[in-house]
């Protein structure tokens, strides 16, 4: 048999899967970045953010929790991730004053995440720096090619997002 040279196996590098992989990298890492910067992030934050410590997977608490406050369940279903490894992240979030866990007012054995006042001010630098990405992410392409590139992932990542958030996780 003979080999497969390697122009042909260009593919692999170059899948939809993958760039899409490498945009939302790239994506999180300059919200993470602008928001290093951005002084109305309380300094520890910044200061956290800036020196790597706060990452993409953190993120997912701040697109997650809802303002009422959400259950570790919920949030875990949500971003895809073990009930477990959400805890995790919960833990170093309320280490870092950016949530609290309360009783859940409709189970006296839950808890509810709720952002604190700090966790609040990290949001709306979160709601800037993905408006300034999207922005910069816009003059790069262009607006027509921006506004084509959100459609399809709205119809593409929007069907499979409802059915993900229905399914049960094992």
């Amino acid at each position: 048999m003979t080999p497969t040279p390697p122009h042909e196996d260009s593919w692999r590098l170059t899948h939809l899967g993958r760039l899409l992989g490498h945009a939302a990298r790239r994506f999180d890492e300059r919200v993470l970045e602008l928001m290093a910067h951005d002084i109305d992030v309380p300094l520890a934050l910044s200061n956290l953010a800036a020196r790597g410590q706060v990452t993409a997977a953190h993120v997912h608490i701040t697109r997650h929790v809802a303002l009422e406050g959400s259950r570790l369940t919920e949030l875990a279903q949500q971003a895809g991730m073990t009930k477990q490894a959400m805890g995790d992240l919960v833990d170093q979030c309320e280490a870092w004053g950016l949530v609290r866990r309360e009783p859940d007012p409709r189970d006296a054995r839950g808890r509810i995440v709720r952002f604190t006042p700090t966790g609040l001010a990290w949001l709306q630098a979160f709601r800037e720096a993905v408006a300034q990405a999207e922005g910069e992410f816009r003059q790069e392409v262009g607006d027509e090619v921006a506004t084509v590139v959100q459609l399809g992932l709205e119809a593409y990542a929007g069907a499979w997002g409802a059915k993900a958030a229905r399914a049960p996780k094992r």
